[in-house]
Order: C-alpha cells, then structure tokens, then sequence
C-alpha cells in the first residue's frame, strides 16, 4: 500500500433523503503522516465526510479505505481511529489519569505499560502535574489537551478532530493551534481535521480541501489555496478578495487582457488558457494593491478614497475607481509612511502577477 494513499475515499455519495446528496462523489487521498484539513461553511459535506471516515455514518454509495483495508463492515471501535470533538467528551467522573487510561484498559494493555503511556500523554501535552485532577477542575484548554492527549495514547493509525478550538477564546485557540501542529511533527501521526475557520486552516496544515455543497472545490497546500485559488468560492472563503468581473480581450496563455464591467482594461498574468470574450472574475488580495506607489504597476488607475478604517497593525482602505467600483487595500501602520485620509484622490495600481484570472 502506498504511503501516499493512506486514507482513502473512493467514489463516495451520502444522501439522508435519497434525493439530496450531503457528499458528492467525493474522491480524496491522504498521505500517511500527513495534516489535511477539511474547510468549508456549514452544510458543506465536511464533518459529514469525518463522519463517515470515523464510523458514526454509513456511505449511501463508494468505499472508505485506511491503508488498503476497506472499513465497510468494520465498528467505529475496531477502526483504530482516534477522536477529539469539540465538546471534549471527558467522563466527567474519572481524573484525568483515569480518562487516559480507559482506552487502553479496554483493549487490555498491561498496567505497567498504561501506567507509562499515561505519563508520557500527559507530559506530550505540558499536563503532567494534572494526572489526580477532575475534568471540572480544568479551564477549557486544559480539558482540550487532555482529550488530545486520549485520542493519541492508545497509538491509532488515524485522529480524526471535528471543530477542537471551536469554544475556545481568540488568543487560547491559537495558542493550542501551534501546540496541536508540533504535536503532529514530532509524531508523525495521520491527522484529518475539520473547521469552517480559515486562518486555522492555513496555519495548521499539509494540505487543505475546500468543501462546498457536498463537493471538493479545490485540493491544496496552504499558500496556493490563497494565493491561486481555482473557483471563485475558494477565492472567496480564504482570506479577503476584491473581484472584478469582465471578459477576455486579449492574451496568449501567459498574460492577458481583461475589460472589466465599467470597462477598464487591466492586465492579468495566468499560465491557464482562457479565449477571448470568455468571461472573467479577476481575484485580488487587499496586500497586493499599492497605493500612491502605482507607477511602479504594471495596471495604474486614479480613483478616490472612501473610508478608511483603522485595525491596529494595518488599515483597511476603501478605493472606488472607474464607474462604480470599490476596492479594498490592506496598508501597514508601520513603515509605508503613506498619509491617508477620506475623499482624497489617490493612485492605486497592481502588478499583473499579482492577481488571479478565474473562469466566471
């Protein structure tokens, strides 16, 4: 069996009603020892395809598979699945040591080998002085360690995480996002992790599969979701996206021209073929548009400033050029030394290469 097929989803379909698919003709690879996060909103398939992998659902068609070995007749608990929910799912009367210790009570490891492994799970997670504590003891990020730490003692080939951070303050969420991704270097353990939080995503993974009604929109690492995305949902989902929609009136597979609605030309670099007259939604990152620097773009433009908000390290400023469009640029506060303030005219401008031409 191929590392890289690790865990398999072959052709599968979930429907609840028998008309409408929740999952659709989902096809998806993981690599042994590999983080892939699957993203989307709510509704998309995502925890549904977690779901299926851990065993709680039943696919309506296709097979899953965890290093060749079909799960179809196969209980949630013969899986070798670890699992870590947003709710924690601690027994609320067992210590901690106790709620490390059932899983490998129930497939009857030796007490001097628990007793090891239940030291060596607390310290993985810095809670080696919280063995003798109650769940109701601990603040909510503790209590999250500790069910990370259940869901990888008894050494499963996969650990599913279904929404982990997702009831834990801003600054404790991202903390526990590094801890969880270190956690994975330094075991090496196969990781399958659910969010509809983007920036999670793009800090904690391998690869990233953008869910969308059911289906997968784009498979990929990180910084190519972000700064290549394929759709114009994936576009919009990661990050912050000005989009300009047009048509193609020029090109030759490496840089093109596009008119836009108000019709503005603008110049857009993609190794992607697209026809002339083909409609177009150009995509573009707010820290990719310069203002009051435009004569070193290659697409310059004059326009005037809208609003200007202030976010601490940067500010968000509105830019309305042409007829009727509104851009949004993402300037430091620090070192760009540009001074802007509403109504004042302004230059505004990109490089071709900055921006992303995606089929309409």
């Amino acid at each position: 069996m191929s590392s890289s097929n690790y865990v398999e989803f072959l052709n599968i379909n979930k429907s609840y009603d028998g008309r409408s698919l929740v999952v659709d003709d989902l096809n998806l690879t993981i690599a042994k020892g590999e983080f892939l996060t699957m993203l989307g909103p709510s509704g998309s398939g995502k925890t549904t395809s977690l779901m299926m992998l851990a065993g709680f659902e039943a696919p309506s068609s296709g097979s899953i598979r965890i290093d060749g070995r079909s799960l179809e007749a196969v209980p949630p608990h013969r899986r070798n699945i670890g699992m870590v929910f947003q709710n924690y799912a601690l027994f609320p009367h067992l210590t901690v040591a106790e709620n490390l210790d059932y899983p490998l009570r129930v497939r009857k490891i030796a007490r001097q080998e628990r007793t090891r492994r239940v030291r060596r799970a607390l310290d993985m997670v810095q809670m080696g002085a919280m063995g003798e504590r109650k769940p109701a003891q601990l603040s909510g990020g503790q209590q999250q360690r500790i069910a990370l730490a259940r869901a990888i003692i008894f050494e499963p080939d996969v650990v599913l995480m279904d929404e982990p951070l997702g009831a834990l303050d801003k600054n404790l969420r991202e903390h526990l996002q590094l801890e969880i991704k270190h956690l994975h270097e330094r075991l090496g353990i196969t990781v399958v992790y659910v969010t509809h939080d983007q920036s999670e995503a793009l800090t904690m993974s391998d690869r990233v599969a953008v869910f969308n009604a059911g289906k997968i929109e784009q498979l990929a690492p990180p910084s190519e979701l972000y700064e290549r995305p394929s759709t114009a949902f994936v576009a919009g989902f990661i990050g912050e996206n000005n989009r300009l929609v047009g048509e193609i009136i020029s090109g030759n597979g490496e840089e093109y021209g596009v008119r836009t609605q108000d019709g503005q030309v603008i110049s857009v670099s993609s190794r992607a073929a697209f026809s002339r007259g083909q409609p177009v939604i150009v995509s573009l990152r707010p820290e990719r548009l310069y203002l009051d620097q435009a004569a070193v773009c290659t697409n310059r433009f004059s326009g005037s400033v809208d609003e200007v908000i202030y976010l601490g390290d940067h500010r968000r400023v509105h830019v309305r050029f042409g007829d009727n469009a509104m851009l949004v640029a993402k300037i430091p506060n620090a070192g760009t030394g540009v001074d802007i303030a509403p109504s004042q005219s302004i230059s505004l401008g990109w490089d071709s290469q900055d921006a992303v031409l995606i089929p309409a």
